[in-house]
């Protein structure tokens, strides 16, 4: 059965086994190890979820950032904000962003809420350039642009995280490093991409646009 299996079949199978551990009769010592891993698992993905949840409505309720760009994203186009959806993930990243499905929160990699905080801004300012900009991601130039943009506003760049990852060395241009380093590994990524050789020439070619376009902010506080 796969793991989570939501389908009436694989509901019946759970319970079923769930009653044979429970009674201890038609399981062996193999199975019986097999169906407690299952449960632990089960179990620590309800946590993951649930509080990915909860914090995902703390952050829409409470976060300035989030809020503001909530309104923002509710005052162009048509109007309508994206589904921000909590589920695990199997690749190594916090969340994203896709114009049909809407905010994907990665539950399992998001450490603590103000993590969430961080991605699900990042996410939005995606969204908001897929609607003001017309961002196509087939164009390099476009993913590197909303990249950019999206690290430099949500504050996950903001300096004293850096500090904390790096320390105090080259205080002065750990914003624009952090900015630049996430833009040139999401282009990396992009299938449309060579290498990250041509990453890198992408994101340098539009970083003087991009880096000082802080809409829908007036400003950006590092």
């Amino acid at each position: 059965m796969a793991e989570g299996d939501s389908t009436p079949s694989g509901q019946f199978e759970w319970w079923r086994k769930s009653l044979a551990y429970r009674t201890g009769m038609g399981m062996s010592d193999e199975e019986k190890a097999a169906f407690e891993e299952e449960y632990r698992v089960r179990q620590s993905k309800n946590r993951t979820c649930a509080t990915c949840e909860q914090d995902r409505s703390w952050m829409l309720q409470y976060s300035p950032l989030v809020r503001f760009m909530i309104d923002q994203l509710k005052r162009v186009g048509d109007g309508e904000v994206p589904e921000i959806k909590c589920l695990d993930c199997n690749d190594l990243k916090g969340g994203g962003f896709h114009p049909q499905e809407g905010i994907l929160l990665c539950a399992n990699w998001l450490k603590d809420k103000w993590q969430l905080e961080d991605v699900l801004t990042h996410e939005l300012v995606h969204a908001y350039d897929y609607k003001v900009f017309a961002v196509d991601l087939n164009n390099l130039k476009h993913h590197a642009c909303t990249e950019i943009r999206a690290s430099m506003l949500s504050g996950e760049c903001r300096v004293l995280n850096e500090i904390r990852k790096t320390g105090l060395a080259n205080f002065s241009t750990k914003f624009q490093s952090c900015v630049r380093r996430r833009a040139v590994l999401s282009v990396t990524a992009n299938p449309k991409c060579k290498d990250a050789a041509e990453a890198e020439a992408v994101v340098g070619h539009v970083w003087n646009s991009c880096f000082n376009d802080t809409r829908p902010f007036e400003r950006v506080y590092r």
